[in-house]
């Protein structure tokens, strides 16, 4: 199954909640465009749930991490929700949990956004 993402947002927050696997090829391809295309709508606060993600590979880790640069540059925030223990695993095993923001809490993570600039 490929990625699928579904946008909403909460308290000027937009959150993707994405589904399926973030491999090379297609699962990133989305993932890249959806980061670009809600910053070229004004969206620089976004919350990724990958609670449904099923599999992660290294490229997905990649693209992970080149969203969060690309966000931060333009200067917003990409975090993370609900990461399944194989994410979670990766993110500590590649050393990259420190770089991002994790929440197994939606309201919290919302919350940490501050006040978001809609």
């Amino acid at each position: 199954m490929s990625m699928k993402a579904t946008l909403r947002q909460v308290d000027g927050i937009t959150v993707v909640d994405m589904s399926g696997r973030i491999t090379l090829g297609e699962g990133c391809t989305q993932l890249r465009e959806l980061v670009r295309d809600q910053l070229g709508k004004g969206s620089k606060h976004l919350l990724l749930n990958l609670a449904d993600v099923t599999y992660i590979d290294s490229s997905g880790i990649g693209e992970l991490v080149s969203g969060f640069t690309t966000v931060s540059n333009q200067g917003g925030k990409l975090k993370l929700l609900n990461l399944t223990k194989k994410v979670h695993d990766l993110l500590q095993i590649t050393k990259l949990y420190t770089v991002f923001d994790v929440y197994d809490d939606e309201a919290k993570a919302v919350g940490s956004f501050g006040k978001a600039e809609t």
